[in-house]
């Protein structure tokens, strides 16, 4: 593996870029600008708390052959401390130059300390049979939801688009956190994470995974035919229809690393296709 590929992995750069392109998108969806400075605090955090959990981690990580696994594991010590040191050093920062987003990224990293450690109870938010998946959704809500509109200086769109449009999108990002789960069972296992495939078996996770993606994708549809949502909104409905013919395939032969990185790098793909459509005013833009 290249040293590029290897940071990219511990970095979970797919994730970071999922993250940074959903703020992007729907900050620019809610008010019709593209708030580039939340997109790049979004991908720093999504880059602070995936590193952060690389550390916890390990064990599972190891069990499921997650890359840079066995890097991070030699270098835990260094990898805990740059992750700390960039969080406080851009929490200070944003505290002096965007005083209104410290509000949501403080709440998204409280999320992202309970779900990496026990911090109640003895168990980590991770372990914990719902809340995981519900933790991971909420920490996108914050970022790629309330961290742009609470920077807007404009809203072009009502409260009930914006509230039919969070219920699209977490329904369809629980759907990710699942087919993660698929991958991660053996890990998750060992490490008591009572994922939904975990307590459900391998069958039920991928029911549920299916059920999600065809929820969101008629929640979408739904809304729109409602006159709930604008079109610009509910073409993205065709996303979770493009992972569930992904997802029918892939199941046939097991779910691995490389599959949900590669669905996640689709995910951007189309987003960054979204704003090319937006950008050339084709037709819904």
């Amino acid at each position: 593996m290249g040293a590029l590929a290897l940071v990219a992995s511990i970095a979970r750069l797919h994730i970071v870029a999922i993250g940074a392109m959903g703020a992007l998108t729907f900050g620019f969806v809610f008010t019709g600008e593209r708030p580039w400075l939340v997109a790049g605090l979004a991908a720093l955090d999504w880059f602070v708390v995936n590193l952060l959990n690389r550390v916890v981690d390990l064990r599972e990580d190891t069990a499921n052959g997650i890359r840079g696994a066995d890097v991070v594991a030699r270098h835990r010590g260094l990898v805990l401390t740059v992750g700390v040191a960039v969080l406080l050093a851009s929490l200070v920062a944003t505290a002096v130059l965007a005083p209104l987003l410290l509000l949501p990224r403080l709440a998204f990293h409280a999320l992202g300390f309970a779900y990496n450690w026990p911090l109640s109870g003895g168990r980590r938010l991770k372990q914990r049979y719902f809340w995981k998946n519900t933790a991971s959704a909420t920490g996108f809500v914050l970022t790629c939801f309330a961290a742009p509109l609470l920077a807007a200086h404009q809203l072009i769109t009502s409260t009930t688009a914006i509230a039919a449009t969070a219920v699209f999108f977490v329904l369809f990002e629980l759907s990710y956190e699942v087919l993660y789960d698929l991958r991660d069972v053996e890990g998750d296992r060992l490490a008591d994470v009572r994922s939904y495939p975990v307590v459900h078996g391998i069958d039920g996770g991928w029911r549920i995974a299916f059920g999600l993606m065809a929820a969101s994708c008629a929640a979408v549809f739904s809304a729109f035919a409602l006159g709930l949502v604008p079109w610009r909104v509910a073409i993205m409905g065709t996303a979770p229809l493009i992972q569930l013919a992904w997802s029918a395939r892939v199941r046939r032969r097991g779910i691995t690393s490389k599959d949900c990185i590669g669905i996640t790098w689709i995910g951007v793909a189309l987003l960054a296709g979204w704003h090319v459509w937006e950008a050339l005013g084709l037709p819904g833009a």
